[in-house]
């Protein structure tokens, strides 16, 4: 006895579409490039996006794509067997491409220029202002904030913990180790 396994339901309904359409005739072997791009946009345009990692890039990656294409084959395609192996191998070769010039772009650090000292600051500040403000400079962001509240501002040790939400010891010792860091910056330690 021969045992056949019944066919899955969407093979029927395939056999059954194709059987009861005779009149429609049969497609060429490759899609026309319209077709083609409603059929493919959408998976395109997500595998870019799982490559460049958002959504504007990837849409302009497969849409780049799709104009090489047009240019180099038609829109009917002549000359292309595997176009959706073409369009997947171009999409990705674009969004490498696209990758590649962000991590140059990353890379690069313009030239700093300083900023030139506008002309009243010179007049008004003496060669022992700039080194203060040269080593306050060299501290860090927190013992910079109190140095300048304690002394410039003129505030108690409790306005400058409540103004930086840390407690009256933290302000203490900051200011301890900068004062210290200023001495030894400035030569007088």
């Amino acid at each position: 006895m021969i045992f056949v396994w019944p066919a899955p339901p969407w093979q029927l309904r395939w056999a059954r579409q194709a059987s009861s359409s005779p009149s429609v005739p049969a497609r060429a072997a490759t899609p026309a490039l319209d077709e083609l791009f409603r059929a493919r946009r959408l998976g395109l345009v997500r595998l870019a996006v799982l490559m460049v990692d958002d959504l504007p890039t990837a849409e302009d990656v497969v849409q780049d794509v799709f104009a090489r294409l047009h240019r180099r084959h038609g829109t009917v395609l002549h000359g292309l067997t595997d176009p959706d192996a073409y369009l997947t191998a171009a999409v990705m070769n674009a969004a490498r491409s696209v990758l590649r010039r962000r991590r140059i772009a990353r890379a690069y650090l313009p030239p700093s220029r300083d900023p030139a000292p506008a002309a009243e600051d010179e007049a008004l500040l003496g060669v022992g202002d700039r080194e203060v403000i040269g080593a306050l400079g060299r501290l860090t962001i927190r013992q910079r904030q109190v140095m300048v509240l304690r002394y410039w501002s003129e505030l108690s040790e409790r306005e400058i913990a409540d103004v930086l939400r840390v407690s009256t010891g933290t302000v203490k010792s900051t200011a301890h180790r900068a004062l210290a860091l200023l001495r030894d910056y400035l030569g007088e330690g």
